[in-house]
Formats: C-alpha cells, sequence, structure tokens
C-alpha cells in the first residue's frame, strides 16, 4: 500500500478523514494477514514508511502508525504519506525491536 492522504475536505471534519485513513490502514493489514503464507513463514511482518510526502517518509514501526498520524494533525500538516508491504516472517527470524 502506497498511499498520499489529503486530511482537507470541503464538506468532512478533519477528524472524521482521520479515523478514516486509520480504518482504511486497518483494512488494508487485515485483508494482507488472511492470505496464505508461504512454506516456512510463520506470519506475516510489515515494513512501514510514514511522513508528509514520498521524499520525507521514513520507517517507522508498525505500532507507532497510528500515534504518529495523530502528531502530523497536532502540528496541523493536511497531507499524510503511508507506505505498507507485508513480508513473510520465517519461524527463526525475530521481529525487530521498537526503538522509543
Amino acid at each position: 500500500m502506497k498511499k498520499t492522504f489529503k486530511l482537507d475536505h470541503p464538506k468532512i471534519k478533519v477528524p472524521r478523514v482521520v479515523d478514516s485513513v486509520k480504518h482504511d490502514i486497518r483494512k488494508f493489514l487485515k485483508k494482507e494477514r488472511k492470505k496464505p503464507l508461504p512454506s516456512g513463514a510463520k506470519y506475516w511482518g510489515f515494513d512501514c514508511k510514514f511522513g508528509q510526502s514520498e521524499e520525507t517518509a521514513v520507517e517507522v514501526h508498525l505500532s507507532s502508525l497510528t500515534k504518529n498520524i495523530d502528531e502530523l494533525v497536532e502540528n496541523n500538516i493536511m497531507t499524510i504519506y503511508v507506505e505498507i508491504t507485508a513480508k513473510a516472517i520465517e519461524a527463526g527470524d525475530k521481529p525487530p525491536a521498537q526503538e522509543d
């Protein structure tokens, strides 16, 4: 999923648009997790990039994605770029540690 979301809409208020963006992300993740795993894989992992635009996007952990969206909205930034790529995690691989 590579998508740029515009948060300003003439008729819909920003909090509802933000809820819609979060819903689209959750819907994509649910759809990807339902896909059959390749042989030898234990579960689906996700690489995420997030930012104001594709050029300024940085890698973030999936669990902090919605928090990052809220931070950009608080700073009155009305364009959000989200890129999520699914990858199969092998049985011996450990998930990367989240940095705070």
